[in-house]
């Protein structure tokens, strides 16, 4: 499997690069996979982010794109909860990037 090194340190991935260790994520961590996907990571970044890793941590699972636009727009506010919203934010598909970055399984569903 192929690794990451951030701070010194090593982390594994997968192919896809998401972490194989769910334990091995840290904002450090994030900001290194969010520069490698190209992005400059703000407070909506984290906002997202950081709901997806309560989401896991309730439900075990990683929402599909469709699920992920409900809950955010029942939690953060309708205009937040739009794909339009989230595809600005995380380009390559707000589930499965926004997943990679938070350090979560790639969501059920991606391709």
């Amino acid at each position: 499997m192929p690794n990451i090194d951030v701070g010194g340190k090593s982390i594994e991935v997968d192919e896809e690069g998401y972490l194989v260790n769910l334990g091995d994520w840290s904002e450090e961590v994030a900001n290194h996979i969010a520069q490698t996907e190209g992005l400059d990571m703000n407070e909506n970044h984290w906002e997202v982010v950081n709901f997806l890793r309560e989401y896991y941590e309730e439900f075990q699972i990683a929402p599909a794109v469709r699920v992920l636009t409900k809950a955010i727009g029942k939690k953060l506010g309708p205009e937040k909860g739009t794909s339009t919203y989230l595809y600005e934010l995380f380009p390559y598909g707000p589930a499965k990037q926004a997943c990679k970055i938070g350090g979560l399984p790639k969501p059920t569903g991606c391709v």
